[in-house]
């Protein structure tokens, strides 16, 4: 029997109407949320996402202001521009579009956000507040997996969650989200031994290793649920997952396809974060 479809667009579309209600509720305050986007040098993918992501604040009626630089922009020059739009009381958020040119450290950058406009979830602040459990900006990816599952009513305390890969913008973060849901998770990666005889008792797979068709039926528990977070290209140049999902979605219980999983749900998530950026200000505003 073939695994159900979890359908990231339509999720998506379900949590952005829901953010359509707030934006609406917080603009009768006369606060619009706003985010700022950065965009340093000429990468194809990177200008492919930003006009993305503000195509979808525009749907929503978020506020969204582009600054676009050429690649010779000095770190300063960034860190200064980041500095202005900290003090800017419109802007809820702030992204600087990864990866920068080699000549800028995207530490220090990140570093520089402020804490209250960290609507990516990268800077240590936050970070921190994630692993002590306290609400905060969570990376957009790993958000956006625990909204689907939780939209898909699949219960995550007590079970057993194996995720593939450990970067600090999907698997580490992803890990801690499950695991403050009571989630057991255990962390494979390029160095893992023996790696199916952990993907194997998953209940459920979290796959953001960047390897086209890497997970296969044979490497999958039955009836298990298979998150593929991998944007690959295959042998023809088609968009793919980490997951050969023709073959996986006759052992899995429920999966993501790609395109049309996890993708939609980063984006809405950055748009959820900005939301919520807009909201803390506004309550803030209301106790003084």
């Amino acid at each position: 029997m073939s695994a159900e479809l979890i359908d990231g667009r339509l999720i998506a579309n379900y949590y952005r109407e829901q953010l359509k209600e707030t934006i609406s509720e917080l603009k009768s305050h006369d606060v619009t949320p706003g985010l700022a986007v950065i965009l340093v040098g000429d990468n194809h993918a990177s200008h492919t996402y930003v006009r993305m992501k503000r195509k979808a604040c525009s749907k929503l009626g978020i506020h969204s202001e582009l600054y676009q630089f050429e690649e010779s922009l000095t770190q300063e020059e960034l860190v200064d521009k980041i500095e202005e739009l900290n003090g800017m009381d419109h802007i809820h958020g702030i992204l600087v579009q990864l990866p920068l040119p080699h000549h800028i450290n995207p530490i220090t950058i990140i570093e520089t956000i402020s804490p209250s406009k960290d609507v990516d979830g990268f800077h240590p602040v936050s970070i921190g507040k994630m692993v002590t459990n306290q609400d905060t900006f969570y990376s957009c990816t790993p958000l956006g997996i625990i909204k689907m599952l939780e939209y898909e009513k699949i219960d995550i305390s007590g079970k057993h969650v194996v995720i593939l890969g450990r970067s600090n913008i999907v698997g580490k973060p992803a890990g801690q989200l499950f695991l403050n849901r009571d989630a057991t998770v255990t962390y494979c990666h390029s160095k893992t031994v023996n790696l199916t005889d952990y993907t194997k008792k998953a209940d459920i797979l979290v796959s953001a290793v960047g390897k086209a068709k890497f997970i296969g039926a044979g490497d999958i528990k039955k009836g298990a649920v298979v998150i593929d977070v991998g944007m690959n290209r295959d042998e023809e140049g088609r968009l793919c997952g980490d997951v050969d999902f023709e073959s996986a979605r006759e052992a899995a219980g429920k999966i993501t396809p790609v395109p049309g999983g996890v993708g939609p749900m980063t984006i809405t998530m950055l748009l959820y974060n900005t939301v919520k950026s807009a909201r803390w200000q506004l309550e803030d505003r209301q106790k003084r």
